[in-house]
Parts: C-alpha cells; structure tokens; sequence
C-alpha cells in the first residue's frame, strides 16, 4: 500500500491492517522519519509530484519484493508544511522471518530518499534552504 497525503498517519491503524493480512507474517519491522529539530529549524515545507511520487514507490517495493521474501509493504509519505516533532514517512515491511523485513525496509527508505521526487523545504528565523540530496544517502543506496 501507498499513500502520499498531507494529514498524519496512525501507526496502531496501519499496523493493525498489516496482521489482517496473513498467517505466515512472523516479523514487523516499521520506520518513521520525523521532522528533526535541527538548527533552530521552524517549519519544513514538502512538496511533491504525486503520480510519479507513487510510481517510483511502487518500484522500490517491487525491487524489495524481488529481492527479500517479504508479504506486504507499505509506505506513506505526507506532504505539506511540518513542525519538528511531526511524522514525515511511514514504512512498513511484513515477512516470515525478521531478517528479511528488516533488510528491505532499510532497502526502501535508502531508496526512497534518492529516487522518489519529494522536495523538502527547509524554514528557518532568517532563510529558507531547499534540501539538497546527501552524500551520505546516495552511499547508503550504493551499498544495495
């Protein structure tokens, strides 16, 4: 499942429709990226293209799904302005085994940070600053 939306998610929902899923899911791994209060950091603002947003989404997770045994995935991004403290991303991966889940959802977010076009805007008392990709997460990609 992919949702790109401006409002929050609950992780106990997503969660709870997750183990409806299947018998066989014996690990959960879920992430959440928040708003960093770095640097005096007020407000971030996001903004995306939603329909190749989506689309390059659902390859990251076919990419995973071909290379780790997982039963279902899911990734919800929101958009908008956010505060530090406020949830930013959600994924969650589900397999038989923990390895496997906790490897692709790693998988998922490396990519994503990279290859889903969200633009992130940074605010703070006397500038703005589009985030610039980092060097850091294109060699967290690599290592795949």
């Amino acid at each position: 499942m992919i949702k790109i939306q401006k409002e929050d998610f609950n992780i106990s929902n997503e969660l709870d429709s997750i183990n409806i899923l299947s018998d066989n899911i014996g690990s959960v791994v879920s992430f959440i990226g928040k708003v960093r209060p770095d640097n005096n950091l007020i407000s971030m603002t996001l903004e995306c293209y939603e329909t190749m947003a989506v689309k390059e989404i659902e390859k990251i997770i076919n990419k995973a799904k071909n290379r780790w045994d997982i039963i279902t995935a899911t990734v919800i991004h929101r958009y908008g302005k956010l505060y530090p403290g406020d949830n930013i991303v959600l994924i969650i991966t589900a397999s038989e085994h923990r390895s496997q889940s906790i490897e692709a959802n790693q998988f998922i977010i490396d990519y994503l940070k990279t290859e889903v076009p969200i633009w992130k805007n940074e605010e703070y008392s006397e500038h703005r600053d589009w985030v610039k990709t980092k060097e850091s997460d294109l060699l967290s990609k690599e290592k795949w």
